[in-house]
């Protein structure tokens, strides 16, 4: 299997606003920020198209998402993934005293993971948080 070795980075975006005001457990949400982004060639290199799922991994945990083709390009070797339950997965909670985790350069590996599923926002409550 196709992996590759990327930076993360996470952040909010208009999309993920919007979603969050419409609820976390609204279909809006969940397709703006159960989403990667990367570059074009990236997907390319992984042999995948847009809207494909990938799995990504840290060294704090793993999770299934779709990924999409970044508007930002090019920035090969970079992952994108807005706030969300789905990035906190892969995030450490160490705030290191400042009281905010770091949510950006974390380093990741990215596969095609075309026989897995993203899972929704309550599923992915009750499988990483027994809640």
């Amino acid at each position: 299997m196709l992996k590759l070795e990327v930076t993360l980075l996470t952040g909010r975006t208009i999309k993920q606003g919007v979603g969050k005001e419409l609820g976390k457990l609204s279909k809006e949400y969940y397709s703006d920020v159960a989403v990667c982004e990367m570059d074009s060639r990236d997907l390319d290199s992984l042999g995948i198209t847009e809207n494909s799922n990938v799995k990504i991994t840290t060294r704090f945990g793993s999770i299934v998402l779709r990924v999409i083709e970044s508007q930002r390009s090019p920035h090969q070797g970079v992952a994108y993934i807005p706030y969300g339950l789905w990035a906190n997965v892969l995030m450490s909670s160490d705030t290191g005293g400042t009281g905010m985790p770091s949510f950006k350069g974390v380093p990741a590996e990215v596969q095609p993971a075309p026989e897995e599923e993203v899972m929704e926002v309550r599923d992915l409550l009750k499988h990483f948080y027994g809640k």
